[in-house]
């Protein structure tokens, strides 16, 4: 479903074209009104001397750490805020990396932007008006809340049952018949286990479409196929990043990359995680995605690092929409470099799928040194499957295999089924 055929299929010369003249204006405002753009282009001058797009990548990057050293008691928001206490309609935060919250304020028009964009990223996913649509979703503090509005924009019947309730969102399922459900991708994993172990068919639930975000891993070919087979339903997945905007990219039913629901309200860029140099947004492309507000009021956020590692599609799409689609293959943070290799937890889980059935597809990258670069060999646990003692050879199996796709020499450590932790939200694949 395409909720706005006007935007969505505009051509994406149109888009930039317009895009253009957006962010001359957001520029314009963060000279007048933010204190930390003020500062951090001060060598630039003016939104004049900063050009348009095709100048952007003159223009420092922005990261989440920078946005928490500018925090005071006076201002527990950051010195990226551009509009005073009476404008704020709304403020979600995070938990934070050190126990203190962010905050995200947002101005009316703000929520308005995050929802209009999210519902078009939901939309995309095959969802039509009038069905059910399931939420494990929390509404809380949260700014993936924002993102359950967008389900009546598109005319669903929402059922929200928030996260921790397994037994209540199967129950929900079985009384209620949604055609759809939401959740992140290891939820939608721990249900297919939940269910088989109790004896419950979810294969034959109402559910025709599993929408995962919150984490990579919807997009990963042997991951989705294991999550389809189990919910006998079509996996699409969402993205988005709590600063910037919830469910910005959304993917449809041909599942070839997340297409921009937030086009107009958000412009990307791909660049180099260590460098942080440009790389032009061509099919193939690989490298971090940041993001630039281009209408956003309350605290906008230029050239902001996402820490998403994502590849690139541009070839047309049958959908009809245009314009780059992505595919998250894991967060920067995450990756490891091992002898100068790069190495995601998302693409170990990827090779060792391939040893299904013999394995149950759960994985725990254990770094002996702290960091990102590591010394061979990468010790990696490997869960089996149920019932299922290890086939003779099979560690040393997995270990030639990481080494023949990714180039990296692993120890494999195999554990019984039901040994690696399960999640209600997100799962672990990297523990340090």
């Amino acid at each position: 479903m395409i909720l706005e055929a006007g935007v969505e299929t505009r051509s994406w010369d149109e888009q930039r074209a317009l895009d253009d003249i957006a962010y001359r204006e957001q520029l314009a405002y963060l000279f007048a009104r933010s204190p930390l753009y003020r500062r951090k282009l001060a060598d630039v001058g003016s939104a004049e001397a900063a050009g348009g797009l095709d100048a952007i990548a003159a223009l420092p990057l922005t990261d989440k750490q920078e946005l928490r050293a500018t925090v005071t008691a006076g201002n527990p928001i950051g010195a990226h805020l551009c509009v005073g206490r009476e404008e704020i309609a709304r403020i979600y935060s995070t938990s934070g990396t050190t126990g203190t919250p962010s905050y995200i304020p947002l101005t009316a028009g703000d929520v308005e932007n995050w929802v209009t964009g999210s519902a078009r990223s939901y939309a995309a996913s095959g969802v039509v008006p009038g069905q059910r649509i399931v939420s494990t979703y929390n509404a809380g503090p949260f700014a993936a809340g924002a993102a359950l509005a967008a389900f009546e924009r598109i005319g669903l019947c929402h059922i929200p049952v928030g996260t921790g309730n397994t037994e209540r969102l199967v129950r929900a399922i079985e009384l209620l018949g949604p055609e759809a459900a939401v959740l992140t991708p290891s939820y939608a994993e721990h249900l297919v286990e939940w269910t088989a172990e109790r004896g419950i068919d979810l294969r034959a639930s109402s559910v025709e479409r599993v929408l995962v975000a919150g984490e990579p891993g919807g997009g990963e070919p042997a991951f989705r196929a294991r999550l389809e087979e189990g919910w006998g339903a079509q996996v699409t997945e969402a993205m988005g990043i709590g600063d910037i905007g919830v469910s910005l990219w959304g993917e449809c039913p041909e599942q070839d990359g997340m297409h921009l629901g937030a086009r107009g309200f958000v412009y990307p860029e791909l660049v180099d995680p260590g460098t942080g140099e440009a790389i032009a947004m061509e099919d193939g492309a690989t490298g971090e995605l940041v993001l630039t507000h281009l209408r956003h009021r309350a605290a906008p956020l230029l050239r902001f690092r996402t820490r998403d590692h994502v590849v690139v599609r541009t070839t047309p799409c049958a959908c009809g929409r245009t314009g780059p689609r992505v595919r998250c293959i894991g967060r920067t943070d995450d990756m490891l470099i091992v002898r100068g290799v790069n190495v995601f937890p998302s693409a170990i889980r990827e090779v060792v799928a391939r040893f299904e059935p013999d394995v149950s597809g759960h994985i725990l990258v254990r770094p002996q040194a702290p960091g990102v670069k590591q010394e061979p060999p990468l010790p990696i646990t490997v869960e089996l499957a149920r019932d299922r003692p290890a086939p003779e050879g099979l560690a040393g199996a997995i270990a030639d295999a990481l080494r023949g796709a990714l180039v990296v020499q692993a120890r494999i450590d195999l554990v019984p089924y039901g040994t690696l932790q399960r999640s209600e939200y997100k799962s672990k694949l990297i523990e340090h």
